[in-house]
């Protein structure tokens, strides 16, 4: 099989696992119950007993392979930081030669699904470009269109995946690496530290106990409300604002009908009290998960009267001044916001940063600001100096 197209595979594991797989490899559900080898689970045994009954094409199910992902980023990983924790959570990556045994075998989605194919390596060669664009390449999914089915496309290996396939380590965290590194001991395997593997900022700034700033990914944010940058005439084009419209219709449906309405206005955010939670919505199984959180909240700040325009910094002001003042009424426990008119409304972060500062500072919730990804800032503008004051 071809590997050129494929980034690596990866194997999501418990932290206490790894001496044990550097020693003898990554073995088979079959193997592990019937040699009875000690490990720690990080999944639902209900979960897991579920793919006992699903075949391959041979006859023999699923407990019967070593399971390692196309892509790391998915349900299933969301689903174990948050049930568990980041901290003891890491990514095995492993190397693409995988591909070419010849008794493996390829699915289309998560392998225990029913409508996923589980094809053999032949067959899978005409389909891999497929099924690379439906996991590799996805940064979100939904249940609705399968791409939350796809984007846990699988390679399954028989009976065990040996040490010497293992290149890296992924963690979401510095304290994780260390531990991991006196666990293992040795030189010849990186711990790479990679926080948006793991759904976390790219990078965190502390610039007072309650407020952060942040590079990434802000609708993974674990904040209760989120922020969208809008326009008042009801069109979600391009940024924040076009992703928050196909990740979430049911937001663009409340704020197309705010603008239909005339209740969309410069200087008043409105809130979107969104009741599913976003584990609910992208986690692996979450009707099994224990400690789903409440609902997805969505504030809809306008920035601008028409799209076309550039941001408008007086109304973000005001729109500030609002938030400020209203935050404790409509309920807003934590609060996640962009670099409000950064990207597409054409404003420069030494101005929206020390504005934006200015009213979150004294929000008694936790808070974070997300960077514009369209340009670097600089460093000096990222300081508890220049953005307090």
């Amino acid at each position: 099989m071809k590997r050129r197209s494929i980034q690596g595979l990866y194997y999501i594991t418990h932290v206490e696992n790894i001496p044990s797989i550097l020693k003898s490899g990554i073995f088979s559900h079959e193997r592990i119950e019937t040699e009875k080898i000690p490990f720690v689970r990080i999944y639902d045994e209900n979960i897991v007993s579920n793919r006992h009954s699903i075949t391959v094409p041979d006859g023999r199910n699923l407990w019967h392979f070593a399971n390692v992902y196309f892509q790391p980023r998915n349900p299933m990983l969301y689903r174990v930081v948050h049930e568990k924790s980041e901290d003891i959570i890491a990514v095995l990556g492993l190397r693409s030669e995988i591909l070419e045994k010849h008794d493996i075998y390829i699915t289309t989605g998560n392998a225990a699904h029913s409508l996923t194919n589980i094809l053999y390596p032949i067959e899978a060669i005409k389909e891999l470009p497929t099924i690379i664009k439906n996991s590799v390449k996805l940064d979100w999914w939904h249940e609705e269109d399968g791409s939350k089915r796809k984007i846990m496309a699988e390679c399954l290996i028989p009976d065990m995946i040996t040490p010497d396939m293992i290149h890296t380590i992924y963690v979401a965290k510095s304290k994780t690496r260390a531990t991991i590194k006196e666990l293992i001991n040795r030189d010849d395997i990186p711990v790479v530290l990679e926080p948006n593997m793991f759904f976390l900022p790219i990078k965190q700034y502390q610039i007072t106990p309650r407020l952060a700033l942040a590079e990434g990914d802000l609708f993974f944010s674990r904040m209760q409300t989120l922020t969208v940058s809008v326009n008042t005439v009801g069109i979600m084009g391009k940024g924040l604002a076009s992703r928050a419209k196909y990740q979430f219709p049911g937001v663009y449906v409340y704020y197309q009908d705010l603008c239909r309405n005339k209740k969309l206005v410069m200087g008043k955010p409105r809130l979107y009290k969104r009741e599913t939670s976003l584990e609910h919505e992208l986690a692996d199984e979450p009707d099994t998960l224990s400690n789903l959180h409440a609902g997805k909240w969505f504030l809809l700040f306008p920035t601008k009267h028409h799209w076309r325009q550039d941001a408008d910094i007086k109304g973000i002001e005001e729109g500030m001044s609002w938030l400020a003042q209203n935050y404790k009424k409509e309920g807003i426990k934590s609060l996640a916001l962009p670099a409000l008119g950064c990207g597409l409304g054409n404003l420069e972060w030494r101005k929206v940063g020390p504005l934006m500062c200015k009213y979150v500072k004294d929000l008694d919730i936790q808070a974070v600001i997300y960077l514009p990804s369209e340009k670097e800032v600089n460093p000096e503008q990222l300081t508890k100096e220049f953005l307090l004051g």
